[in-house]
């Protein structure tokens, strides 16, 4: 199994403290994501995963503490800066462009990585999401919602992102369009790609995650891998509400 521990760190946060003008909402947050490792972000709403987020892609600067993407400093960098490094997020809302062509959104993002070979072209985009290929012509207004998430994630992989982070991906959607986003995580996680994922669906998440970091109150109240979380229910109903 894929640990933090046995694995070259990608991302590594280290005693986090973020807010909103005067309300802090994170507390010494430590959290680290290695290559090739899926981790999954759990907590109930309001706990701060959202804030955490923003922190790590450059949306909201920490008050204290430290972040570091492959070993350099990022924390307070601007989102841009940060995604040029390799950092790609999938947000929670989509965030199609309706006016554009399926075709067009993934062309018009494609960011080869300096120094390594394309891994996901459009070609390699549409053999992940077969339902894109169909809808290549239609706009962003005309696709589904699990067709519009298909496209978000399958844009964030066209920049060849070193971590893919997906914030809330499988949120409001039809069962079936579900499962195709989970045996989408499960075809990037067999390809080595490094993702952090913010979900409420745990049971789902306990094949997939490496390891999971649960926050209550902006604080990390318990963290380990998909057996030790399997095993203790009373975590589910202490701090997930399942």
């Amino acid at each position: 199994m894929s640990t933090a521990t046995t694995t070259k760190t990608l991302l590594e946060a280290k005693s986090i403290e973020a807010g909103y003008g005067a309300s802090q909402v994170l507390f010494g947050i430590d959290l680290s994501v290695g290559a090739g490792e899926v981790l999954a972000l759990l907590g109930r709403n309001g706990m701060g995963k959202s804030t955490l987020l923003k922190v790590l892609t450059g949306t909201l600067a920490p008050m204290r503490g430290d972040v570091r993407f492959g070993g350099d400093a990022i924390g307070g960098h601007k989102p841009d800066a940060i995604a040029r490094r390799g950092v790609a997020i999938v947000p929670e809302g989509r965030h199609v462009f309706p006016n554009l062509s399926v075709d067009e959104h993934l062309r018009a993002f494609a960011r080869p990585r300096p120094g390594s070979a394309p891994r996901w072209t459009v070609e390699a985009l549409y053999g992940l999401f077969p339902r894109l290929a169909e809808r290549k012509a239609n706009a962003g207004n005309q696709l589904s919602g699990g067709e519009q998430q298909m496209l978000a994630i399958a844009r964030a992989l066209s920049t060849h992102p070193r971590l893919l982070i997906l914030d809330e991906a499988t949120e409001g959607l039809a069962p079936v369009i579900r499962e195709e986003i989970w045996h989408c995580i499960a075809t990037l996680k067999s390809e080595g790609e490094a993702i952090l994922v913010v979900d409420k669906y745990v049971q789902r998440l306990l094949p997939l995650a490496d390891r999971h970091v649960i926050l209550e109150r902006g604080r990390v109240v318990w963290q380990g891998d998909s057996a030790a979380l399997d095993a203790d229910r009373s975590l589910w109903t202490r701090y997930l509400g399942v």
